[in-house]
């Protein structure tokens, strides 16, 4: 059968596979396993157990339990509510503050935690009642912590930067740098937008209720401070030269349970239980998608699906950034209805060849890929995030979420036109400080 048919029914079977309501990687084995005996017979399932546990012999794996643990120590405290309520109390007599500090707090929590569903839960909590209170509209109050909570994947330590490594084999620390920028880009566009709205309404209810003294400012940094000083010492481990990132994400989870338990108390041994059972379910989760997603490639690779798809598309005779078109639209379209991780183990093995045959740098992609992941966070069916603040404020309707979400959407595909033309707003800061991967 003529590979690029085969690779369409394989595309087919595993969408219809993945919607029947099975987990993502049991989906993939059951996909990998049915073809590999179709084609080659029952003695290539011999060869699955070994590349099933050859995909987690990877000491770079190890990051990813530790970050975390990380995100888990700090989500099970009140340290959302300290970032939140800090920024609060410094931008309350700005028009429109309230969002922007609920869109900072998501940011550097997503930095902490490195987790979109934690971000939105943990700021949604304290941020959509106070702005709802404070007269903003529910879609802006909902919209901006939905977008405001993408910022995990992309700001480091971010899980499906190491996840986007371990696939295509890139740096990690090079990929957490990439994401640095843009990170920043994404929310000053979020912030722009956000002032510009309230700007626009001219309603002058939605300045801050009160005015904070500067004592009172001042007084709850202390308790914010320690989890900066974390990201900031675990990036300057990655880049001092100090410790690979498996180790400092070790240092990093180990600092952040300590502040925990130091600075918010959390002392019970069911509560630190707690921290460690959700860290390790959503470890083996990501872990046993990685595995399969292995076997997935494998299946690929050996009905030469992988090597036809991407000799196929080098022949086309079109220009590269219309090629890159159609690439974003195939992942926006792929992130409405897989979670980031599938979707980057599934996806990077064929586009890999393609994007570095025409040209494109593999590390300026992972920022491109993930910000297109982060669409599809706030895009349904799927739409992980919508869900999450629907959950915490059930009686603002999907419908509204999804409204108030849709300028940050904008916001978003902004970001990537610009990336477009400025390729260096992801690939400088890597060049920079560690020196130009050409």
């Amino acid at each position: 059968m003529d590979p690029l048919l085969l690779g369409g029914i394989v595309a087919v079977i595993t969408i219809l596979v993945l919607f029947s309501g099975v987990s993502v990687a049991m989906g993939l084995l059951i996909v990998s396993a049915g073809f590999l005996i179709v084609f080659d017979g029952t003695r290539s399932l011999e060869l699955m157990p070994e590349i099933f546990f050859g995909k987690l012999d990877n000491f770079a794996l190890l990051a990813i339990p530790m970050f975390i643990i990380m995100g888990a120590s700090i989500a099970s405290t009140r340290a959302g509510a300290d970032l939140y309520e800090a920024l609060e109390r410094w931008l309350t007599r700005v028009p429109g503050g309230l969002v922007v500090s609920n869109l900072g707090a998501c940011a550097l929590f997503a930095a902490m935690s490195g987790s979109s569903p934690a971000t939105c839960a943990a700021i949604g909590k304290m941020g959509i009642p106070e702005m709802r209170k404070r007269g903003y509209p529910d879609g802006v109050a909902a919209g901006s912590i939905a977008a405001g909570g993408t910022l995990g994947i992309l700001i480091p330590p971010s899980i499906t930067m190491i996840v986007y490594g371990i696939a295509t084999e890139s740096s990690i620390g090079r990929l957490f740098l990439a994401g640095v920028v843009p990170g920043l880009l994404l929310v000053g566009l979020f912030m722009a937008w956000s002032l510009y709205s309230t700007w626009r309404s001219g309603d002058a209810s939605l300045l801050g209720s009160r005015d904070y003294g500067w004592s009172e400012r001042f007084e709850i940094l202390p308790r914010v401070l320690p989890f900066i000083a974390i990201i900031v010492g675990v990036l300057y481990a990655m880049y001092g030269g100090v410790a690979t990132p498996s180790e400092t994400a070790a240092v990093g989870a180990l600092l952040c349970m300590l502040i925990a338990m130091v600075i918010y108390k959390l002392w019970s041994p069911a509560a630190i239980w707690n921290v460690l059972r959700d860290s390790t379910k959503e470890s083996v989760m990501i872990l046993f998608i990685i595995a399969a997603a292995g076997v997935f490639s494998y299946m690929l690779s050996s009905l030469f699906i992988t090597q036809t798809i991407a000799e196929w598309i080098g022949t086309l005779d079109v220009n590269r950034w219309v090629l890159m078109g159609a690439i974003n639209v195939f992942l926006l379209i792929a992130g409405f209805f897989l979670p980031p991780v599938a979707v980057i183990l599934m996806a990077a093995p064929i586009l890999l060849p393609i994007i570095t045959s025409a040209g494109f740098d593999p590390i300026w992609f992972a920022v491109v890929l993930t910000i297109n992941m982060e669409i599809g966070l706030i895009s349904p069916p799927v739409g992980l995030n919508l869900y999450v603040i629907n959950g915490i404020a059930p009686d603002i309707s999907l419908r509204t979420i999804l409204i108030g979400s849709l300028p940050f959407v904008a916001c978003m595909v902004i970001a990537i036109v610009l990336l477009c033309l400025f390729p260096f707003l992801a690939t400088g800061l890597p060049d920079l400080l560690m020196g130009s991967a050409l």
